[in-house]
């Protein structure tokens, strides 16, 4: 059974036409995971390592000493302030986060969120987005409805499911209430399964 990350998910949910095409022939074709070739690795790790260890904002800044590398140089601190930013007077206290697997027309997705914060007495699990492509609501609602479908089960109650478009500032968070994602979500996932045997 073909499996994917929610990282994955994400990039297919959103491009459309033929670029959604190409993103499930390229999850299908790829090369086994290198940390050496993962762009975001370094940012990611850091954010959580500073909140486990109970860091402040200022920490944040060292998260882009010692870039050699000329596009995480150019990138990183963008996304460290877009990050600050969000961050702003909030009380932020670490706790670990819980994955799991959500199935669906013969895909896995395997939703492992980086980060568990209590943010101002409320619980918050996770899913930090790096790409330069703005996260749309729609979209966000998509992804927050797959975390809250695999991972409520596993959360106290009054956990929220969020996701971070960190250059933006912008935290989605799972709601109850309005439009029905869960069909949608099935529906690229069908979309992806269909295509899977042909790229």
């Amino acid at each position: 059974m073909p499996r994917i990350t929610l990282t994955d998910f994400i990039e297919v949910v959103t491009k459309s036409g033929s670029p959604k095409a190409t993103k499930v022939s390229q999850l299908k074709n790829r090369q086994t995971y290198d940390p050496a070739t993962d762009f975001y690795k370094g940012l990611r790790e850091g954010i959580v390592a500073l909140h486990k260890r109970s860091g402040g904002k200022a920490d944040l800044a060292n998260l882009t000493k010692g870039l050699v590398d000329a596009k995480k140089s150019a990138n990183y601190p963008t996304m460290v302030a877009g990050y600050k930013k969000w961050w702003g007077h909030k009380v932020l206290t670490w706790f670990d986060p819980l994955g799991g697997t959500y199935t669906s027309a013969g895909i896995d997705v395997a939703i492992n969120p980086e980060v568990g914060l209590d943010i101002n007495g409320q619980r918050h699990v996770v899913k930090l987005y790096f790409k330069a492509d703005a996260l749309t609501k729609t979209k966000a609602d998509l992804i927050v409805t797959l975390m809250n479908q695999v991972l409520s089960p596993l959360h106290s109650a009054n956990t929220h499911f969020s996701i971070l478009d960190v250059r933006n500032s912008k935290l989605f968070s799972y709601s109850s209430t309005g439009k029905s994602f869960k069909p949608m979500v099935d529906a690229e996932l069908s979309y992806v399964a269909s295509l899977w045997p042909h790229v």
